[in-house]
């Protein structure tokens, strides 16, 4: 099981915050469906998933998406996703073995 802590921004507060549970381990291969079905129960657009964006969460465990993310139009000027650690606190690059390097 794994979470990932979405959170819209506005004006620098935190409009909208929700917990996504995923029910098997984390696969990368997988992130763009995750994120479809966060932004579909958070009532959001779903935002364009650039290989920068999967750079971020392997190397900060988060990634942020802004208003030029987003083909349709958002109220809030960010979403911001991140993963949530274990419960030892580890950190995991889980896109290591799956982002090409350039």
């Amino acid at each position: 099981m794994f979470k990932l802590w979405a959170k819209t921004i506005k004006n620098d507060r935190v409009k909208k915050s929700f917990i996504y549970k995923g029910e098997d381990k984390f696969e990368p291969k997988l992130f763009e469906k995750y994120m479809r079905e966060l932004c579909e129960q958070m009532d959001i657009p779903t935002p364009v998933i650039l290989k920068s964006h999967k750079r971020n969460f392997d190397s900060f465990n988060m990634t942020k998406f802004n208003e030029g993310d987003f083909v349709e139009h958002i109220d809030f000027d960010s979403l911001t996703v991140e993963y949530c650690r274990d419960d030892h606190g580890e950190k995991k690059h889980i896109y290591k073995a799956y982002l090409p390097t350039d």
